[in-house]
């Protein structure tokens, strides 16, 4: 079993003696284990500063004080504050397990529903913010992209399911049509286009890359 006290490196004297001076008003971790209280804390504390001073103002810094946790433990959790703020986005979301409808079109039209009514609540606008955030701080891009691949993979595994079934045209790949639903969800996003129909927009969508039987009838 690992020792989580033997992986840490040695604090310097005055390392230690911060330390012992902010022992009483943080809020500790147990060992390499999160604490879920302070995970909450820090979560808590950051998704506070994104409402009171935007992007810009959430710095791993100001968490920390407001969260009352040493700011190790934020490095130790969240490498980047890109990826304090894409897990401050997944916290409000949840997580959304792809479910088969039985068509293509129709669950894509229920991922197209949830993510925009999410994305229409205060909490769901952040990841505009992240994706704006992304284009001019590399950390933030760097924790955008990981998460953007996690979900594509989530969402290639629902597009294998109607590959196997024979609703996809021949040589079209999983991958790249996961790749164009989530293209089409991300730019409704940010045009402003969120009250755009999801059934709609999966039938516009999906219509061209299907053989025909899995096409809805109008």
């Amino acid at each position: 079993m690992t020792n989580p006290v033997s992986d840490r490196t040695a604090p310097s004297a005055e390392a230690k003696g911060e330390e012992s001076k902010e022992l009483s008003t943080q809020r500790r971790s147990i060992g390499a284990r999160r604490n879920p209280a302070t995970e909450e804390a820090i979560l808590d504390a950051a998704e506070a500063l994104l409402v009171e001073k935007g992007v810009k103002g959430l710095t791993m810094e100001a968490v920390a004080k407001r969260a009352r946790a040493g700011k190790a433990t934020l490095y130790k959790w969240w490498p980047s504050r890109g990826a304090l703020l894409v897990a401050v986005y997944e916290r409000a979301k949840g997580t959304y397990h792809h479910e088969d409808k039985g068509t293509l079109i129709a669950s894509i039209a229920a991922f197209f529903h949830f993510v925009f009514t999410h994305w229409q609540t205060p909490k769901g606008q952040t990841f505009a913010l992240i994706i704006a955030e992304a284009q001019c701080n590399a950390d933030v891009a760097e924790a955008l992209e990981h998460y953007r691949l996690e979900r594509l993979e989530a969402l290639s595994a629902l597009v294998d399911s109607a590959v196997a079934r024979g609703e996809v045209k021949p040589g079209v790949t999983a991958k790249a049509l996961a790749e164009t639903i989530m293209a089409a969800a991300w730019m409704r996003l940010l045009t402003g286009r969120l009250d755009t129909d999801p059934a709609t927009l999966a039938q516009e969508v999906l219509g061209g890359w299907l053989d025909g039987q899995g096409v809805e009838k109008g």
